[in-house]
């Protein structure tokens, strides 16, 4: 990712909605999935931190490590949060085999050459029963200016990201869309109004917008906790559990 976008990602990403609405994904799954108490996660390619942040204020209880390959996005992260912060590769995760009971990817894999390397990795770090909880970008053909400006390498399908869960040893738990609701403005705003010039779509909005959007977001997230599921959407969440 450009060094300008984790800055811009650090000054947003605890007001917009679509950081608001990807990180209450997360918590929601992992508390479905452990409950309360001392867990430990690894929140691999943390960028600024703001997911960690989030978790940290809603479960104090879980011991969370962020890694980075970024060295701008570890100072961002180590600045906003109680966690330790390490700087390195998810294709090479400097741990220990079933260090953790959750790994968290918000966001990384698309950016990889290797994301099947990385999800091996995820899978030797995780414990028995452990989770890793994925969000990716969809659609190839959603391919904009966003996706370089963010430096993206792939978009994804669900039975990609399908395929690279169970070629690591993950058992599917979830493999969905969201993003759902505002996805013909998305297309519309990156397909058919493109301007030139245009970097990503990582900003705060107008109030009213956000607002909006967050709205829809609530719509979103109700019928995905009732256990729906959305067959399209511009990202795509997978959660995959590591067998006993």
């Amino acid at each position: 990712m450009e060094e300008a976008e984790y800055y811009k990602m650090a000054q947003v990403e605890d007001r917009m909605w679509y950081y608001r609405s990807l990180h209450g994904h997360f918590h929601r799954i992992l508390h479905a999935c452990f409950g309360s108490g001392p867990r430990d996660l690894l929140d691999a390619g943390c960028g600024s931190g703001g997911l960690i942040h989030y978790l940290q204020s809603r479960a104090p209880e879980w011991r969370i490590t962020g890694i980075d390959l970024s060295p701008v996005a570890c100072r961002l992260a180590g600045r906003r949060c109680r966690a330790s912060i390490i700087e390195g590769s998810v294709t090479a995760l400097p741990f220990d085999g079933a260090a953790f009971d959750a790994v968290l990817s918000a966001d990384v894999l698309y950016e990889l050459d290797e994301p099947a390397a990385a999800m091996r990795e995820f899978h030797r770090c995780l414990r028995p029963g452990g989770r890793v909880v994925v969000n990716v970008p969809a659609y190839r053909w959603l391919w904009s200016y966003h996706d370089v400006a963010v430096r993206s390498k792939h978009r994804f399908v669900r039975t990609e990201v399908a395929d690279l869960l169970t070629a690591a040893g993950f058992a599917v738990e979830l493999n969905t869309h969201w993003n759902a609701l505002p996805f013909p403005l998305i297309v519309a705003k990156r397909k058919l109004f493109a301007r030139s010039g245009d970097t990503s779509d990582v900003k705060l909005y107008p109030a009213p917008v956000e607002a909006f959007f967050r709205g829809l977001m609530t719509i979103e997230y109700a019928w995905l906790r009732l256990g729906g599921r959305w067959a399209w959407g511009s990202s795509i969440l997978a959660v995959g559990r590591k067998r006993e």
